[in-house]
């Protein structure tokens, strides 16, 4: 029997670098919209839940076909509130109200190039693996840890001081470096059993997922919004087909 899985899309209000982008217009709908079709049309989950402290977010959520069935708690939805309280809460407050889920899912509104097979394909990948605690989108990093570096006051000292024979990793070249991969943000899945018990929304074992061409896109900065903006204009990355009338923001 398959598992009882939710999806979260967490939308917080508030966003400082670009203003109100959850809910931002982008090929013609908000944001958000693109997570909570995904989620949907995937197939995948038996709940597809919005995660706010807004109301006016939870009304563009609910346009699009998600739950809301109550808004983030104030002191959970501040900018530097980590994720483990807000996904313990959600199931905290959903097995309240007599719904249980074995695993859940974040998928934040800030990849809106993450399709549904993006989302079937992580799903098979987590469910063939039982012995897993989690498994979280990665992309190979574009600016290698081997080449950064920390400053002590008047000096500076690589982060990570190790070296291929007697050739510092700063000193080698790139292809010389070993493959290292930087989380992305665009997607998550889990037990449950793991932010309740053991307070961590990733646990151990946790599965690689790589993902492909623009799906973990992540849009947090003025600068990546003009990208996603150019990705669509010359056909280089595509959004999820939304057949739903788009949600009427009055400025």
């Amino acid at each position: 029997m398959k598992p009882r899985a939710v999806a979260f899309i967490p939308a917080r209000s508030g966003s400082k670098r670009v203003p109100n982008k959850n809910i931002r217009p982008l090929g013609g709908h908000p944001m958000l919209a693109y997570s909570v079709r995904t989620a949907i049309d995937s197939g995948v989950f038996d709940a597809v839940i919005c995660a706010t402290d807004s109301e006016l977010y939870a009304d563009v959520a609910r346009h699009y076909g998600a739950e809301v069935p109550f808004l983030r708690a104030a002191e959970i939805s501040g900018d530097k509130s980590p994720d483990i309280e807000w996904v313990v809460w959600m199931l905290t407050q959903l097995r309240k109200a007599g719904r249980e889920f074995e695993i859940f899912s974040i998928l934040r509104p800030t990849s809106p190039f993450r399709l549904p097979e993006t989302v079937r394909r992580a799903w098979s990948l987590f469910i063939d693996d039982p012995r897993a605690d989690s498994l979280r989108a990665i992309e190979k990093c574009k600016q290698h840890p081997g080449k950064m570096w920390v400053i002590r006051g008047t000096r500076m000292l690589p982060l990570l001081p190790f070296a291929n024979g007697s050739t510092p990793w700063h000193s080698s070249q790139y292809a010389a470096l070993p493959e290292v991969y930087a989380q992305d943000a665009s997607l998550e899945i889990a037990w449950s059993q793991v932010p309740l018990e053991q307070n961590s929304i990733a646990g151990e074992a946790i599965i690689p997922f790589v993902s492909q061409g623009y799906e973990g896109f992540d849009i947090n900065e003025p600068e990546d919004w003009w990208m996603a903006e150019r990705l669509l204009n010359v056909e280089s990355a595509i959004l999820p087909n939304i057949s739903i009338q788009p949600y009427n923001l009055v400025e």
